[in-house]
């Protein structure tokens, strides 16, 4: 890995995407753990990419801007100094050699010149290994998602016969962080079945053990974080709704950042 690869990862953006790659794409690279985005206002988002400038954009020529003012969008981003850290790539339906030979040669984006095929599964191991050589995902295995100011995460564990009620600090598809009102005094290492977490309108029925916990806040307001594995009974399917709703928050909220 490169010095200067964030440890955290770089976030993806597809600028101006196609239905394909908004709902095929887009979506299968969040279930492989990137960070992903759709923008579709150039402008915004090269104000965006001054916040974040170790992004790579993902630019959708076929859709958007026409003609040359994608090469000049593009090559503002790449020669402008508070983005020139902005690593590029293009996504086009043909491959045409004029285009390519401008990106490729010309301007010389780092993320190549990658063409959409009929195979889109096929497509997606393609930008999946782009993403990859780009180090998108830095040292991280896995999004974690805070939403500790979010009320609309909770989580419910039976426990003796009645029902403990918290708030989730943060969530990753590995596990979760969270807070009861009053300290449950839970311990380390007990599995808690049946487990009901409240991810805004869905609803999740998991298994989890507790790993351990941590004292969060200042001295005399500490609360206790319990953190919470997820264990190998969490099916797929599960895990995927837990990607999903990661994916979606982070754009809802890139969303607001891009108004």
């Amino acid at each position: 890995m490169s010095e200067d690869a964030p440890s955290l990862g770089r976030k993806v953006f597809f600028l101006h995407p196609s239905a394909v790659v908004q709902n095929r794409v887009i979506s299968e690279l969040a279930q492989e753990e990137f960070e992903v985005y759709a923008a579709k206002d150039e402008i915004k988002l090269k104000e965006i990419l001054k916040k974040y400038p170790d992004s790579i954009v993902l630019a959708c020529i076929n859709e958007g801007l026409k003609g040359d003012l994608w090469l000049k969008w593009i090559r503002e981003v790449m020669t402008e100094s508070e983005t020139a850290g902005v690593s590029i790539g293009v996504i086009s339906l043909a491959d045409n050699a004029v285009d390519r030979q401008k990106y490729i040669e010309v301007l010389k984006v780092k993320c190549g010149y990658n063409v959409i095929k009929a195979d889109v599964a096929q497509f997606n191991k393609q930008i999946a290994t782009v993403l990859n050589n780009a180090e998108a995902k830095g040292r991280r295995k896995y999004i974690r998602l805070s939403t500790e100011e979010d009320a609309n995460t909770t989580v419910n564990i039976p426990i003796s016969g009645s029902f403990l009620n918290g708030h989730i600090k943060d969530i990753s598809v590995v596990g979760f962080s969270c807070v009861f009102d009053e300290d449950p005094e839970l311990k380390k290492g007990r599995v808690f079945h049946d487990i009901q977490l409240r991810l805004h309108s869905q609803l999740l029925n998991v298994e989890a053990i507790i790993l351990g916990f941590r004292a969060d806040g200042e001295d005399e307001e500490k609360e206790k974080t319990y953190i919470m594995l997820f264990s190998q009974r969490v099916d797929t399917d599960e895990r995927s709704k837990i990607r999903k709703f990661i994916n979606s928050t982070l754009q809802t909220r890139m969303d607001y950042e891009l108004r």
